[in-house]
């Protein structure tokens, strides 16, 4: 095993509203096709591929890479909720890992419906059941509203409550969202908000309010990953390494009736944690990160489950301004999930474009200055978190 891992080459394509967008195969081969640019190959030296999406019929990956070129390469779909993209990394990293691939392609798109998520497949057990039966003993009769929202603002409602935070304090997360994501041609919405006119949008559960919600979106992502021989052999970029990467899944913590917990709180914790024993790192010397903000509540408990600030200090952190530019680290500068948009396939490779652009300094007027290392951590529910770390390579 090897314990760095290259990214070659990143790309996407501009994220849409299912009104606006093109079909998933055209988002895909746009974003592959911009990933095999930047890293400068084409797709004959691919050796794997791994495709991302949730919502689609099976061999949806192959559909999209055929309009590329048809290489007979090796394509494996990957579904993981919410995680999709991120796991569709991890599994190309091991891949160049383990030895038993030099280049593997990571791609995520998703072409979304309008509305609220709903579960498809009613005929056979949900994978839910057992989380909707603990959201059900806390919330009882809540079930009327948005599968996503019940969860997301039942645990932002706990935290509020542990804490004693005036629920308003979530807000002010969009209004950063928004801020960041004015200098991001890929986001769907970058027009700045006010917390007054955050607040003042409808309620959907809980705390939340309509934009304080992500929005069905439409994308595409896509990552080239190399060996270091790889790349010195051909001539490619390996200024930005994976240098730690965990996925964890949910243990019996998740449905002890605590909601933060429920939505992946202690998932999160603990694939953070063994990144940064993996790396050597303090969580607080981390200068750049693209956290799950599917929700403003998510965004301020991510905070406190990767360790960027203690258990019950997130308001003090947002008041502070330690979560923006200026302060103790940049949170989603590409405007995340809230604001660039969250296809649900794309995201995790999305967070991995827009960290790699980070470090090589090429984000434009969203630049975090100085960034060596950063940070990124995906989550679905069902459930699985994926954190992975990248550095930039320091030369003599």
């Amino acid at each position: 095993m090897t314990d760095r891992v290259v990214v070659a080459g990143v790309g996407m394509v501009p994220f849409a509203t299912p009104r606006r967008s093109e079909s998933y195969d055209v988002l895909g081969e746009g974003a592959t096709r911009a990933a095999l640019a930047d890293a400068g190959i084409d797709l004959t030296a691919v050796q794997q591929a791994y495709a991302g999406y949730v919502y689609g019929d099976s061999t949806s990956g192959q559909n999209v890479l055929y309009r590329v070129a048809m290489t007979g390469v090796p394509v494996i779909n990957v579904n993981n909720n919410c995680s999709t993209g991120s796991s569709a990394l991890y599994l190309a990293r091991q891949a160049i890992a383990s030895g038993a691939a030099d280049c593997v392609l990571a791609l995520g798109f998703e072409q979304m419906q309008r509305g609220a998520l709903t579960a498809h497949w009613d005929d056979r057990p949900s994978p839910f059941a057992r989380f909707d039966d603990v959201l059900d003993a806390v919330l009882p009769g809540s079930d009327g509203a948005p599968m996503a929202p019940r969860y997301f603002g039942g645990a932002g409602a706990e935290y509020c409550q542990r804490y004693d935070m005036d629920p308003a304090v979530f807000a002010r997360i969009s209004v950063k969202a928004r801020k960041h994501a004015a200098g991001n041609p890929y986001a769907v919405f970058t027009e700045p908000v006010t917390v007054e006119e955050v607040l003042a949008t409808p309620q959907v559960f809980g705390p939340l309010t309509r934009l304080q919600c992500c929005p069905p979106t439409c994308g595409a992502a896509a990552a080239v990953l190399v060996s270091e021989d790889f790349a010195r052999r051909n001539g490619l970029s390996d200024d930005v390494v994976i240098s730690a990467q965990a996925m964890t899944t949910d243990t019996s913590s998740s449905f002890d009736g605590d909601l933060m917990r429920l939505v992946g709180y202690d998932m999160s914790r603990e694939a953070a944690r063994q990144v940064y024993e993996s790396a050597g790192i303090d969580p607080k010397d981390i200068p750049v990160v693209e956290l799950h903000d599917c929700f403003t509540t998510n965004e301020l408990l991510s905070y406190e489950a990767l360790g960027l600030t203690g258990e019950g200090t997130a308001e003090k952190f947002i008041a502070d301004g330690a979560n923006t530019y200026g302060g103790q680290v940049v949170t989603n500068p590409s405007g995340g999930l809230l604001s660039k948009g969250h296809p649900l396939g794309a995201t995790g490779l999305a967070q991995c474009a827009e960290l790699v652009w980070q470090l090589r300094g090429q984000a434009g007027d969203r630049q975090v200055e100085g960034a060596g290392i950063a940070l990124q951590h995906n989550i679905g529910l069902g459930g699985a978190a994926v954190v992975t770390l990248y550095e930039k390579v320091r030369r003599p």
